[in-house]
């Protein structure tokens, strides 16, 4: 299974999905982490003087294309556009306000992290 976390250090979860430069995806097999990688999105490599947006066309095709061979998605929150994308892609989508990635994890595969709705924003 592969569990992705928008960041920008690699060590905390961003608090804004569509605004995170880099994905750290983690791959979990029998409860270990078997491969960590760091994904740096499209958006950041090419247009960093533009703004960037998570309502739709280029950018966010380019941000779930990095997301395609993940299972799951831990954000921090999401704009609605977002939400209901990751949903259609077939991602678990969770919103937390826990900042850790490793704590989110352990969380996550004991089974007490939960979603928080409320971390869907509208635009």
């Amino acid at each position: 299974m592969k569990l992705a976390f928008p960041t920008q250090d690699g060590e905390t979860i961003f608090s804004h999905f569509g605004q995170a430069r880099f994905f750290k995806v983690l791959e979990v097999k029998d409860g270990v982490v078997v491969n960590a990688e760091l994904r740096e999105k499209e958006v950041h490599l090419h247009h960093e003087d533009e703004p960037h947006h998570e309502h739709g066309g280029h950018h966010s095709h380019a941000m779930f294309d990095l997301l395609k061979d993940c299972e799951v998605l831990i954000a921090g929150g999401m704009g609605t556009p977002a939400f209901n994308r990751a949903q259609e892609q077939g991602l678990e989508v969770i919103l937390t306000g826990e900042r850790s990635i490793e704590k989110a994890l352990q969380a996550y595969l004991q089974g007490t992290l939960h979603s928080d709705l409320r971390r869907v924003h509208a635009h």
